[in-house]
């Protein structure tokens, strides 16, 4: 798929079936991440890759966090939470690795993850693949991390569900770009 065309046509998916990437593709999707903006070279990104029976340890541990950051909404979202990871056959854990430094700054790290993200899904959709970044209640936080055996200076910034989508996708709604764009011209 043309690059402009990939990036124009690339649309979330929420309802995602197998074929999921095989090995061979999913290394080119990890290395399309590692190509992401990176003042300084830090590399500052972490993914875990979650599928077959590691979607259960993920629901698991993502449970157990949410129990400890909010009993109360762990208990009404407990179904959801124990469910989530079964929307696709894999799921990639973006997680910004935050590295100590007198130039780059923590929101540009977590940016550059964000990037690497944002490579992956259009990596996948290149390959026919579609997905959904997914936040949520179990982002942005220390319990997830430690949940899920990261280190102290990592934050989970978001799942990335890919796999085949359950219905043909309909193109994306063009948005007219004088609606966000400023001219100084």
């Amino acid at each position: 798929m043309d690059t402009i065309e990939t990036l124009l046509t690339r649309k979330s998916s929420p309802r995602l079936n197998e074929p999921s990437p095989s090995k061979e593709e999913l290394e080119l999707i990890f290395q399309t991440a590692l190509r992401a903006p990176d003042h300084a070279s830090l590399k500052p990104w972490k993914f875990i890759k979650v599928s077959g029976e590691g979607r259960e340890k993920l629901a698991r541990a993502s449970l157990s966090a949410l129990k400890k950051i909010d009993a109360k909404k762990a208990q009404e979202s407990e179904d959801k939470i124990l469910n989530a990871p079964y929307r696709a056959p894999l799921i990639i854990v973006v997680v910004s690795s935050i590295k100590e430094h007198h130039i780059v700054p923590e929101i540009e790290q977590i940016l550059s993850a964000g990037a690497a993200a944002q490579n992956m899904l259009i990596a996948a959709h290149s390959m026919g693949y579609s997905g959904i970044w997914r936040t949520g209640l179990i982002s942005f936080n220390k319990e997830i991390s430690k949940s899920y055996g990261l280190d102290d200076n990592d934050i989970v910034i978001g799942y990335l569900y890919i796999g085949t989508p359950e219905k043909k996708m309909t193109l994306p709604i063009k948005s007219n770009t004088n609606d966000f764009v400023i001219n100084w011209d």
